[in-house]
């Protein structure tokens, strides 16, 4: 079994993905150590939607560029005008993970739950990346259709997603860590 902090430590987002599709058994394991993730009060506010149908991925995809070329940010600005750009990077699994809107902390909750899901991904050698923007379909009317689409029951608002797949090259390696931000106070 891999050392947890080496699994943390190797782990990085992939945009490259195979086409080849994950088994149902891994993905089972990956949500389940999302579902073993802290949640304020003990909430477990998560709710997961897992899609593998492509034409789907790509309407969220489009949906979401379009909001992203409407917003004031350059960068998410340009990804939504770029033609050749697709949220999920093509993947061929996505995990949407969705939050309680009565839970204490869903938005916090969903957050730690994807670390362990990204964590349990590379634990498993399977290529994943954190993917933000679909929090942004449940606010706008042309998002919610594609919302219900999802099936995401109404108690619960999207946060996250993570794109998940095989990957096509070998992980680069770490940046340099930032020194200087620890201070201990005995």
């Amino acid at each position: 079994m891999n050392n947890t902090l080496d699994v943390i430590k190797k782990r990085r987002s992939v945009r490259n993905f195979k086409s080849e599709q994950i088994a149902d058994s891994e993905i089972a394991s990956i949500i389940e150590a999302g579902m073993y993730a802290p949640s304020g009060r003990g909430d477990q506010s998560w709710y997961f939607t897992v899609v593998q149908n492509t034409e789907l991925l790509y309407e969220v995809s489009e949906a979401v560029k379009r909001i992203y070329a409407s917003l004031d940010n350059p960068f998410l600005q340009s990804q939504g005008k770029n033609e050749k750009y697709h949220l999920f990077y093509h993947a061929p699994t996505v995990i949407i993970v969705s939050g309680n809107k009565d839970a204490l902390l869903p938005e916090l909750d969903c957050a730690v739950c994807v670390q362990n899901i990204l964590i349990a991904a590379e634990s498993l050698d399977i290529g994943s990346c954190w993917i933000s923007g679909i929090d942004l379909l449940a606010a706008t009317e042309e998002g919610r259709p594609i919302i219900k689409k999802l099936n995401i029951p109404d108690a619960y608002k999207p946060y996250v997603s993570v794109a998940l797949g095989f990957k096509k090259n070998e992980n680069p390696k770490a940046a340099p860590r930032k020194e200087n931000n620890i201070h201990f106070i005995r």
